[in-house]
């Protein structure tokens, strides 16, 4: 690989990391401050489940719009580059992040405040709906085909990185401030933080080159007009395998990041700040697990790997309980971070998976599709999911079940996807001669073969 490559290459992963990382704290923010403040100040009833509950629709809602942002972003992606789709998607979530800071309160302004949290949260969903599937070509495309795993996995790593930035912010918050200040004017600290990060982000972004994989398409004049349709006409097999591959993650996701908060604070009746820390160290340890689990996936065979960790997705639930009901913080810990190790094995491999089963000429909409449509199946409905068996059975155990349920969801889609076919990236790369300006071998005159048309799966 030459110097120039590698330089790219290195950009390239670097402005996934930290664009996806930035979008996921903002996300992530959110997703906390559901669990911790929202239903007090947002939602206020007499029962706190209710409010609890009312807080987790919003969450929800930011599930919802994501196949809006996939819809719009994902044909984008595929018809003017990704670079520039990239920077339009951290531009809105960051905005948005930053007036839920501004937010007034129910108290303050009635209905009017959880009016406008919906409307925001709905933007976020956006944003992030368009962001995953072009983070994770931006640095795949630039690396080697037969180390997709380890460079996809760049966007990976955003969401435990986010995440940790979020709940250590909030964190921090609480340890500062007492209990009224933080509900007073705390939570917002986090949110306004937003605005200082997502510059941050955008100037990594724009000093980016478009992909080579993305160059050649565009040089070949294979850019698609109607990306969309084209994948539901003809990708459908490759749609509902990648959408079903992410359902137990999201779950999974949610579950021990987000749920775990009420249940050890509300159910087992431990301080918050214990719940943080535990997501903390589940989070950091996921910023090695996830690009670890990609490269392996890259030296095993990828679609077994991912089916063993689904399978343990859905027999962990069985020890995380058993373990959090003895209300020991450290047992709790080593359950959330059990869980995100499982987690991890499944991430970090996902992205390159759910790419590998679109035609790069389609890559960004059908993996956007698949990213958005999974994510409310799945992460969209499962705090509210949660949060209402447990009001009704008041065990775990059901929860266990929906668990066990998404897993197999799951493992029948990787069952349904194919492995990855390295030619077809290479074979574009070859039309720029791997640098994108069209001068390899072949010349500019040259179009990739007629095995890169759409795959009718």
């Amino acid at each position: 690989m030459s110097r120039a490559r590698r330089k790219d290459l290195t950009k390239a992963f670097t402005a996934s990391l930290t664009g996806t990382s930035l979008e996921w704290y903002d996300f992530a923010v959110y997703s906390a401050a559901s669990a911790l403040v929202f239903g007090k100040l947002f939602f206020p009833s007499g029962d706190h489940l209710t409010g609890t509950l009312l807080a987790f629709s919003t969450y929800a809602v930011g599930y919802v719009s994501r196949p809006l942002g996939g819809f719009v972003f994902g044909r984008l992606g595929d018809v003017i580059g990704r670079k520039r789709v990239l920077v339009a998607t951290l531009v809105l979530v960051g905005v948005a992040t930053f007036l839920i800071g501004c937010l007034p309160t129910h108290a303050v302004a009635g209905p009017v405040a959880p009016a406008l949290l919906v409307l925001l949260r709905f933007a976020q969903g956006v944003g992030v709906g368009g962001e995953w599937g072009g983070a994770v070509l931006l640095s795949s495309e630039f690396g080697d085909t037969r180390r997709r795993g380890f460079w996809a996995s760049a966007a990976q790593v955003g969401p435990p990185v986010g995440n940790l930035m979020a709940n250590g912010a909030l964190a921090a918050l609480g340890a500062i401030l007492t209990e009224e200040q933080f509900l007073s004017f705390g939570w917002r600290i986090a949110f306004l933080l937003s605005g200082v990060l997502v510059v941050f982000g955008l100037w990594v972004r724009t000093h980016l080159e478009e992909t080579p994989v993305f160059k050649a398409v565009e040089a070949g004049g294979e850019r698609p007009e109607a990306p969309v349709r084209e994948v539901f006409a003809q990708q459908r097999r490759p749609l509902v395998a990648a959408i079903l591959s992410r359902v137990a993650p999201d779950v999974l996701y949610a579950m021990f990041t987000v749920f775990v908060l009420t249940y050890v604070t509300e159910e087992l009746g431990m301080p918050r700040g214990q719940a943080l820390t535990a997501v903390l160290i589940g989070s950091g340890l996921q910023i090695f697990l996830i690009p670890l689990a990609g490269a392996l996936s890259d030296h095993w065979n990828r679609r077994r790997l991912y089916l063993g960790a689904a399978v343990a997705a859905g027999v962990w639930p069985f020890v995380f309980f058993p373990l959090a009901e003895t209300r020991s913080w450290l047992l709790i810990v080593l359950g959330v971070i059990g869980a995100l190790v499982i987690h991890s094995m499944l991430y970090g491999p996902q992205a390159a998976f759910v790419a590998e089963q679109f035609s790069p000429r389609l890559r960004y909409t059908g993996s956007s599709l698949a990213y958005t449509l999974a994510g409310v199946i799945g992460g969209a409905v499962a705090p509210l999911v949660f949060t209402a068996l447990l009001g009704k059975f008041g065990t775990w155990l059901p929860l266990a079940g929906y668990i066990v349920l998404t897993a197999v969801l799951t493992v029948t889609g990787v069952l349904l996807g194919r492995d990855a076919d390295h030619a077809e990236d290479e074979e574009y790369t070859r039309l720029v001669g791997g640098n994108g300006d069209g001068s390899g071998a072949g010349g500019p005159e040259r179009t990739p073969s007629s095995s890169y048309a759409v795959k009718s799966r």
